[in-house]
């Protein structure tokens, strides 16, 4: 059984920001996040993070999923914020962490109101004028479709490697997580390679 994806599902709605072009959502995205990190103090991180909320309440996040979009981070935020604040307080601490936490939810928040083969054709259409150049822009979303594809069934293997070597009472020897991860995540990704070739995608 795969794991969510850390990237959030798509839900469909009726709101504002489910009716907004995924490229219009892409390029605001990119504008929040370079905003976010051009513009520092505690009330841009708190206002930065309001709006953040805004957004997931739009994409229709709330509780069960908007723990699933922010619970990777809160593991890592924990101690990030305790060593910010050891080097240079609270405010930055609060600053680097909620700067971070505002861009994941925004991204959330995109990712939950735009359909996967939406957001695939945006991709393919921006890179058209690349053709000329040699790139295959339907080549290219179905190499973003694989990726986002695969962090599922990614996640899910390292939580059953983590599972066996913890029953084997191994689960504090890397070797025992490592090796078995990296040999079945490869097995994954050629059994992939296999269907795709099956389908005969990827041949000239």
């Amino acid at each position: 059984m795969s794991a969510p994806s850390p990237l959030g599902s798509f839900r469909p709605g009726t709101g504002p920001l489910h009716r907004l072009r995924p490229g219009a959502k892409l390029i605001g995205l990119f504008a929040f996040a370079a905003a976010v990190v051009a513009v520092h103090g505690v009330a841009s991180t708190a206002i930065a993070l309001l709006l953040a909320l805004a957004l997931t309440a739009l994409a229709g996040l709330r509780g069960r999923e908007l723990w699933i979009s922010t619970r990777g981070f809160v593991f890592v935020a924990i101690p990030l914020f305790a060593f910010q604040w050891w080097q240079r307080g609270w405010q930055h601490g609060f600053e680097v962490v909620g700067d971070l936490l505002a861009m994941i939810l925004a991204a959330s928040a995109v990712t939950a109101s735009t359909a996967a083969a939406d957001m695939l054709d945006t991709i393919s259409w921006a890179l058209r004028p690349f053709r000329r150049l040699g790139v295959d822009p339907e080549r290219v979303a179905l190499a973003f479709s694989l990726v986002i594809r695969s962090i599922p069934s990614i996640l899910g293997i390292a939580r059953e490697t983590r599972t066996a070597a913890r029953a084997r009472g191994l689960e504090r020897a890397p070797r025992a997580l490592l090796i078995p991860f990296v040999l079945r995540t490869v097995a994954h990704a050629q059994l992939v390679g296999q269907a795709l070739a099956a389908r005969g995608v990827g041949e000239e």
